[in-house]
């Protein structure tokens, strides 16, 4: 963009001082794409994305359609070689990472409608053929955006600069496509952008600038540019109650995920902090199936790989905490049932409470019928709170939607919690908001029980 013509190198300098590990610049005209390809060639670091924008769709040629493919080819397949480049290429094979800025705005209408729709296709076809991300510009077309998107059968790309509802960002992510939040999310008075940023699930979530435009505060009215991303990650960290770090980490996996770049994060996490609590990843076993566990899903939680390929050792996990006393609390969670392995956590939390340290379990309240025994005293005063999952309302929504391996396991469920509350100093139980659970009779259950209730949004872990 002209706006950074005058101090370009300046700007690139900042957004890695700031902390920026990687900067896709976006395409939307011929002279654009040009320039973002020569920058991706120069630096390591930046990536480019080919595409024709809505704006510009009334001059859009089959010329420059060949042009944009032949860019998109060229640069896909091109292995990097830069000296600064990081040794793991196994994910890093192009520097077009995406077609884009393509789709619809039919805000300023600056081309026909039924030309924006005919070039919008065309791209999205061009992408599925070469297996890339789109990178959409929807203003004020939802509908047709959506609808040409599903028909095309593309699934992976990103809404950028998202402006939409909540309804249009639901039906974006059950395509497939993530969210991106840009500067605006800053704004006090963008309330529907900001409850959008607050809800949307971890694994849906980007952050971008925009730049030279939409920029956060406290620059507002000022020249965007990338090192001012974090403003935009604070403001989102904040929404959505969790730490700058923990918004960093999601959505640089995201972005690494969508677009092929930088090396996954392989090491797997026996111990990952979330906010200020530490979370203990012992075991993947469980004795559940639930039809809405994220390990189903996905290797990550919060940016943190949770996929174990062996249990850790108590030794491995005392190294793994270090001081216990620097956390909130010390929870047992991880992508399996924790009591399962009964005797690392009473050695584990013995050693926390020793050390200063607080304990929490989150369980699916089934410990009694794995070890067939009262488990619940050898916790006394080593646990001081622990999360039950009662996830339905009777014993037949409870098999449908956790699978369990015990025929009885809503009872033993019930009885656990009940036995729970006469030894540990804190019991809560959880649902999760999904359909065929009736939240007011669990409510009316947790009453029973003489225990809290905390309802849990579908998709929304850690």
């Amino acid at each position: 963009m002209d706006a950074f013509n005058p101090d370009r190198e300046e700007v690139i300098q900042r957004a890695r001082d700031a902390g920026i590990g990687a900067i896709i610049t976006i395409g939307s005209d011929l002279a654009g794409n040009r320039g973002g390809l020569e920058l991706s060639q120069k630096y390591d670091f930046i990536y480019s994305t080919v595409g024709f924008h809505p704006h510009d769709a009334k001059d859009f040629t089959e010329e420059i359609f060949t042009q944009i493919k032949e860019w998109a080819i060229k640069y896909k397949f091109q292995i990097p070689n830069s000296k600064n480049q990081t040794s793991n290429t196994k994910n890093q094979h192009s520097k077009v990472v995406a077609i884009g800025e393509i789709g619809l705005d039919y805000h300023y209408d600056n081309s026909p409608r039924e030309v924006q729709r005919m070039v919008f296709g065309k791209q999205l076809r061009l992408a599925k053929e070469l297996d890339l991300p789109v990178i959409i510009h929807s203003r004020e077309a939802k509908k047709d955006t959506l609808e040409i998107i599903m028909h095309s059968g593309v699934n992976r790309g990103v809404f950028h600069c998202f402006s939409g509802d909540m309804d249009m960002a639901e039906k974006a992510m059950a395509l497939g496509f993530h969210i991106s939040i840009a500067g605006p999310a800053t704004f006090k008075n963008a309330k529907r952008l900001r409850e959008i940023a607050q809800a949307l699930p971890d694994n849906y979530l980007l952050i971008e600038t925009d730049a030279p435009y939409l920029t956060p505060e406290p620059f507002r009215g000022k020249r965007n540019e990338p090192s001012y991303l974090v403003h935009t990650a604070q403001a989102i960290a904040a929404l959505r109650g969790v730490s700058l770090e923990d918004v960093s980490r999601i959505t640089t996996l995201n972005a690494k995920l969508l677009f092929r770049i930088g090396g996954m994060p392989d090491q797997r996490k026996i111990a990952y902090q979330i906010r200020d609590s530490l979370y203990l990843n012992i075991t993947n076993r469980c004795t559940n199936r639930c039809s809405f566990c994220i390990r189903f899903q996905s290797d990550y939680v919060k940016g943190h790989n949770l996929r174990l390929t062996d249990e850790p050792s108590e030794d491995e996990l005392k190294r793994a905490i270090g001081a216990p006393g620097r956390y909130k609390e010390i929870v047992f969670c991880g992508f399996g049932e924790p009591l399962i392995r009964l005797e690392v956590v009473k050695n584990i939390a013995q050693w926390v409470k020793e050390n200063k340290g607080r304990v929490r379990i989150d369980t699916n309240g089934q410990g009694n019928l794995i070890h067939g025994r009262n488990i619940l005293p050898e916790l006394q005063g080593i646990v001081d709170s622990m999360s039950i999952s009662l996830n339905a309302q009777n014993k037949e929504l409870y098999d449908a939607v956790c699978r369990p391996s015990f025929p009885d396991a809503y009872d033993g469920v019930l009885s656990f919690i009940r036995e729970a509350q006469k030894v540990i100093p804190h019991v809560q139980v959880t649902v999760v908001a999904i359909p065929g659970v009736d939240v007011g009779r669990c409510r009316e259950i947790a009453k029973e029980l003489g225990v809290d209730l905390r309802v849990r949004e579908l998709d929304v872990v850690g």
